[in-house]
């Protein structure tokens, strides 16, 4: 299984153990989406806090899984959207505490959280541009002003966890031996609180928010999936795989 689950002191932790960058095929994210909702309606569970094992918290989607066979990608956007959708929805708050690289799918997980804690060495950034794909904009929004999404997402390149704290999108950044003491303590903190007043909190600040992330998330993954009929978005998945550079042609005239 590609996440680890336990429950102890009302504090309900998933853990992505993955190996080597957590990248998750499709059948990985439709089962962390099943995890995060059973934990959303499990009385025992006050707050999740999710982290990671290894050198990242999560590089995305399994490209090798879409290099081979591009039909996937609909069960793919499923199950990224069923998993973001799960973390939005839950019924008491989440806690990402992320570390190393937060890509992509990292991106949707750590976005669709109630509060992110990160470390010192971790960096934030959507390279789908250069993967044949789109999507977590979304994600990217509820944590970053609009323009430095925009300059994220079509330059492909990454921010530091200072940059994205001084952005406001980081409860805090802590060397990476303190990270998880200090999200579990303030998991700790929030789970001895009312979990009747937690949820209805949680459910009070998804009914107020803003942006309507989902919605929005739907409507990414229709342009990914028209990207993904193209013979660009092969070239960028093939690219990936065989560790060269993407070679993309024009559009014939006429």
């Amino acid at each position: 299984m590609p996440t680890k689950i336990t429950i102890e002191n009302h504090v309900a932790e998933v853990l992505l153990d993955h190996p080597p960058v957590n990248a998750f095929d499709s059948a990985g994210w439709l089962q962390l989406a099943k995890d995060i909702r059973a934990l959303g309606e499990n009385d025992d569970a006050h707050v999740v806090l999710i982290h990671a094992a290894g050198k990242g918290f999560c590089a995305g989607v399994d490209i090798k899984e879409l290099a081979k066979d591009s039909t996937l990608i609909t069960r793919v956007n499923k199950g990224c959207y069923d998993t973001f959708a799960a973390i939005h929805d839950c019924e008491v708050p989440v806690i990402s505490a992320a570390h190393g690289f937060v890509l992509g799918g990292g991106i949707g997980i750590v976005g669709s959280s109630d509060i992110i804690l990160a470390s010192d060495d971790a960096t934030f950034g959507l390279p789908e541009i250069d993967r044949g794909a789109l999507g977590a904009a979304s994600h990217l929004l509820r944590m970053f002003p609009i323009q430095k999404v925009r300059k994220m997402l079509y330059s492909g390149e990454p921010i530091t966890a200072a940059e994205a704290y001084r952005l406001g999108a980081l409860e805090s950044v802590v060397p990476r031996a303190e990270l998880l003491p200090t999200a579990r303590k303030l998991a700790a903190t929030i789970a001895s609180k009312s979990p009747r007043a937690m949820k209805l909190a949680k459910e009070s600040l998804n009914g107020i928010e803003l942006l309507d992330i989902k919605t929005s998330y739907r409507f990414e993954q229709g342009f990914t999936l028209e990207l993904y009929t193209s013979r660009d978005s092969q070239e960028a998945r093939d690219a990936v795989v065989e560790k060269r550079d993407a070679k993309f042609g024009n559009k014939p005239k006429g």
